[in-house]
């Protein structure tokens, strides 16, 4: 039986014309040879805003890969980052790209239970976590964990003081500069250069590895279907530890050697207020951000005049929505499909987005290939639902510790479990829509829950005997998480009774179920597996 040969699927993308080798330093080489004295970033956080032009920017890039290599990371390390949107996150993904390490992204939510596993599964080196961000200790959970792994063996602390601080990184006297045009990068642009978890459907986040190839081809892709120049600028307010503010944000700008406004937290109020400032054209995010902006102009803000695109992802986009960014904003909204093993698969043109993006979720972009399945594999018509495979030059290149060829068939294709059909409109070939989930995924505001690790310790509390995690509609966040409860011998269970339980556990707040319903026998099939659906229709009935 043919099997998946990764390296020949390297070759393919080659070869085509997909997959270019460039690195993040030819970016910025490029940018410093146009106009060094142009704003690279702008770092908008409560205590305070610090503006970087490029030239300062690959200033700080070359001390912090020399503070990184002198901590002892080198081709292949593991540097996770829980950060913010804030500078130095920029900084550390960049200098940790030009030493050849692994960036490893974490979204800030994430507690000392996830945290646990994802460095340990990594074997992470070093982890850079921020001092001063929202209500949790990440400083002391690092360090925590520091003692605990034997291969994790620094902590830096991002706005921190003393010797493991970020600053102190930058000041350690040592730098790698900019390696001079031609120079092949440490690491393979075609092999593991970036990680970043994704919600499992069987318990434990998979590891995502994706490359500096199909991190950029996703780039070139969004930067071409959204006309998108140097002379845009970019507000990234969705978090950069998720593959949409990575991507479609930071990563976008440096391609575009582009100007980005980093929003240290969410707040649709004073992200028109940036967008003012520093005279925003495009940023992208999940249906709450662009409703969010919405509702902020119809409240009274004034209407953002330079914000021409905004790319949304994560979830479907009600129709009155696109309708009234259009309206209120003066905003053209494209659909976009994509994961964090494909990015930015699918994408509206904004030529089309009046008409399409409300009804589609976009056609495949430049090198990437899509199609629906029946259960035998076999491709169905424009218009019947089925499964909806992916391949191509933004595909990640397997999962950290599982072999390629459990993940791509010998073609390459990947079962994004997701259900899709395509538009039977002739005039809207290679459009698709997404029509539902073969997993067991809940989507909470573009964030995937975990839905069989949150099942699973629900039902270590002593008062519960089962549990059944399910989605229900939620105008802005798109769904919540509902827990549908048998209860021990008649005892009492409560949502805040869940709460309680949940932050024992040290389980990130935005997994928590925001609902709870008990009932006396959860509904199976003959053969035992619980019926969601009719869980779901109990919540709206």
């Amino acid at each position: 039986m043919t099997r998946f040969d990764l390296a020949a699927h390297r070759r393919k993308l080659r070869d085509q014309g997909h997959w270019t080798d460039e690195h993040y330093d030819d970016f910025l080489r490029r940018a410093l040879q146009d106009h060094p004295d142009k704003l690279a970033v702008v770092g908008d956080r409560a205590s305070g805003v610090v503006r970087l032009t490029f030239r300062e920017l690959e200033d700080r890039i070359a001390r912090a890969a020399g503070g990184l290599r002198k901590l002892g990371v080198g081709k292949g390390d593991v540097v996770a980052l829980q950060m913010p949107n804030w500078w130095e996150f920029v900084v550390a993904v960049l200098a940790t790209q030009r030493l050849g390490a692994i960036t490893n992204p974490l979204m800030p939510i994430f507690r000392e239970r996830e945290l646990r596993f994802m460095l340990g599964f990594a074997r992470c080196k070093v982890f850079i976590v921020p001092q001063g961000f929202g209500s949790l200790d990440l400083v002391s959970t690092a360090r925590l964990l520091r003692d605990e792994l034997d291969h994790l063996d620094h902590v830096v602390v991002a706005n921190g003081t003393g010797p493991d601080s970020f600053e102190a990184l930058l000041e350690s006297g040592e730098r790698v500069e900019l390696p001079p045009a031609g120079t092949p990068p440490v690491t393979d642009p075609g092999e593991a250069s970036m990680l970043m978890y994704t919600s499992g459907t069987t318990g434990s986040p998979k590891g995502v590895q994706h490359t500096v190839n199909s991190m950029v081809n996703a780039a070139r892709s969004m930067t071409e279907r959204g006309h998108l120049t140097n002379d845009d600028v970019l507000l990234v307010g969705s978090p950069v530890g998720h593959m949409l503010g990575l991507a479609a944000g930071v990563l976008l700008a440096i391609f575009n050697r582009a100007t980005m406004v980093l929003q240290e937290s969410w707040n649709g109020r004073h992200a028109l207020e940036l967008i003012d400032e520093y005279k925003v054209t495009f940023s992208g995010g999940a249906t709450p951000f662009l409703a969010d902006l919405v509702r902020e102009v119809q409240a009274g803000a004034p209407r953002p005049e330079t914000l021409r695109l905004f790319l949304c992802a994560g979830a479907p986009i009600p129709p009155v929505l696109v309708r009234q960014a259009s309206e209120v904003l003066g905003t053209t909204v494209t659909s976009v499909w994509g994961m964090t093993e494909s990015l930015a698969s699918t994408m509206t043109e904004p030529e089309r987005a009046g008409q399409l993006s409300a009804t589609s979720d976009g056609r495949p972009v430049a090198g990437m290939q899509v199609k629906v399945v029946d259960d035998s594999g076999r491709t169905r018509a424009a218009g019947e639902r089925g499964r909806l495979l992916v391949r191509g030059a933004q595909l990640h290149i397997g999962y950290m510790g599982i072999p390629p060829e459990d993940t791509f068939d010998a073609e390459g294709w990947m079962d994004t479990g997701d259900l899709a059909y395509g538009l039977a409109d002739e005039d809207c070939a290679g459009y698709i829509r997404i029509a539902g989930r073969t997993k067991d995924v809940i989507i909470r505001g573009g964030e995937n829950i975990p839905v069989v690790e949150i099942e699973n310790l629900l039902v270590e509390h002593p008062a519960i005997t089962i549990a059944a995690l399910v989605g229900y509609p939620d105008e802005r966040l798109g769904e919540r998480a509902c827990a549908f409860v048998v209860a021990e011998n008649g005892a009492s269970v409560s949502l805040d009774d869940l709460r309680l339980w949940m932050d024992e556990k040290k389980v990130a707040k935005q997994y928590w179920p925001e609902r709870i319903e008990i009932i006396q026998a959860m509904p199976r099939t003959p053969s035992g597996k619980i019926q969601k659906f009719l869980l779901r229709d109990m919540l709206q009935s």
